[in-house]
């Protein structure tokens, strides 16, 4: 399939330069990516939760000619190896040399930002996972996460590729995942009894929503080696209760300017309340308390504050722009308290405010709508007993919805959008500072 779709691009006409791809997850999804690499054309993977707004941004900033899906102001061309194809006239857009893909990711804004890779990063990191979780023994890995984000295309996908392993990439849906924000911890299990993989991919509001059953009396997956946790920050309790109810949780670091995995804890290679130590790929260093990385072409600022320990374990303590300063003077990284108030079962998400304010308030999403006052305020405490007295949450609230994709406050990762929350909520959260 991959060798007759790559030659299949090559002969169409007008030749494509940048071709979308907007599929649900399966073996079409990864003949696509392949082939576009072994023809020279430019992939620009589309999550499917991404709106309209945020699809026609990538398209346009991309100079997207041709797609693999239907969208908009592409014209249906038929399909291409049974795919269902469309072409749009449009300008070229100036890429890096060599940039073999473009990942858009829905960060601290609701316009998408596009980063340009080259094949040769993506499979670097690639190697890395591969060869650090080689002892291991993974021989089956599946794809809980959308192959259109980098972490499952490149840490799962591309990484099971080289060590051997077997590849499980059903749609999307049956293994729980709905949307950007959507999880169905039930059908996940349901997933993990069907594929009985080694190892898997899982944000940590999956991770926290797995927890939660398994901890109620679920059956618990019993092939599972290795459930690597990335995307935002993960409390150490969580990753405690995770080993408890029966995943092997670790988490890890990166980020789509390195291609991915920047590091990752590993059986045997392990400290919890880290982000693991750096792959083989990757040089880290900290300048100024700000993570620096370099994959051989210079060093790049990641805007994350972090530290390495005497043992090289990466430390990542927020985002540098996010820091709180309180009236105290005392300097708070939010995702620090926020991954602290995540640890229980009550607490679904969070974030936390106190810029210039002798205390911090938080706006919590309870894990059930129903939950008690007197339970989340029992989780709040328990969080701030691992916390010093200037982190702590003074005052909180509860959100009128969950944060999403959908409505703004949140990236596709989990991440709050922490602007967008405070617009709609800052009136209400400055009666509690």
């Amino acid at each position: 399939m991959i060798q007759r779709l790559g030659a299949a691009l090559e002969r169409v006409r007008p030749r494509p330069r940048v071709a979308g791809v907007l599929l649900d997850n399966g073996a079409d999804w990864l003949a696509i990516d392949l082939a576009a690499q072994k023809a020279g054309v430019v992939l620009v993977p589309l999550p499917g939760f991404f709106t309209a707004a945020q699809c026609a941004h990538a398209v346009h900033a991309s100079g997207m000619d041709s797609l693999f899906g239907r969208l908009p102001g592409f014209e249906p061309a038929g399909d291409l190896e049974g795919l269902p194809w469309s072409r749009r006239d449009a300008a070229p857009v100036r890429l890096l040399p060599g940039t073999a893909k473009i990942t858009f990711t829905s960060g601290t804004t609701g316009t998408p930002k596009g980063v340009q890779l080259g094949a040769e990063q993506q499979w670097a990191v690639a190697r890395s996972v591969a060869e650090a979780t080689r002892s291991l023994g993974i021989r089956r890995h599946l794809c809980l996460l959308p192959l259109a984000l980098l972490l499952e295309n490149v840490a799962g996908a591309y990484a099971s590729h080289l060590a051997g392993a077997q590849l499980s990439a059903p749609p999307l849906a049956e293994c729980g995942v709905q949307g950007g924000a959507g999880f169905d911890p039930a059908a996940c299990l349901a997933a993990l009894e069907r594929w009985e993989p080694h190892s898997v991919i899982l944000l940590p509001q999956m991770l926290l929503s797995l927890v939660g059953l398994l901890e109620g009396g679920a059956r618990r997956p019993a092939s599972l080696k290795l459930v690597a946790v990335g995307g935002a920050k993960v409390s150490p309790a969580l990753i405690a209760r995770a080993r408890a109810a029966g995943l092997p949780a670790y988490e890890g670091y990166g980020l789509s300017e390195c291609a991915s995995v920047v590091s990752l804890n590993l059986p045997g290679a392990d400290r919890p309340g880290s982000a693991g130590r750096p792959l083989p790929h990757v040089q880290v260093r900290i300048a100024d308390h700000e993570i620096h990385v370099s994959t051989g072409g210079g060093w790049l600022a990641t805007g994350d504050l972090g530290r390495l320990d005497e043992e090289g374990f990466l430390h990542v303590e927020g985002r540098r722009k996010h820091v709180l300063i309180t009236s105290f003077g005392r300097n708070v990284s939010p995702e620090w308290p926020e991954a602290e108030l995540l640890a229980g079962g009550a607490i679904a998400q969070a974030a936390v405010f106190g810029e210039a304010r002798p205390r911090l308030c938080a706006l919590i999403v309870p894990a059930a709508a129903q939950a008690a006052d007197a339970l989340i305020e029992a989780q709040v405490r328990a969080a701030n007993a691992r916390l010093p007295d200037y982190a702590r949450i003074g005052r909180w609230m509860r959100a009128d919805a969950p944060f999403t994709p959908q409505n703004g406050l949140a990236t596709a990762n989990g991440r709050v959008r922490r602007a967008a929350v405070w617009q709609t909520y800052g009136a209400r959260l400055d009666g509690l500072l």
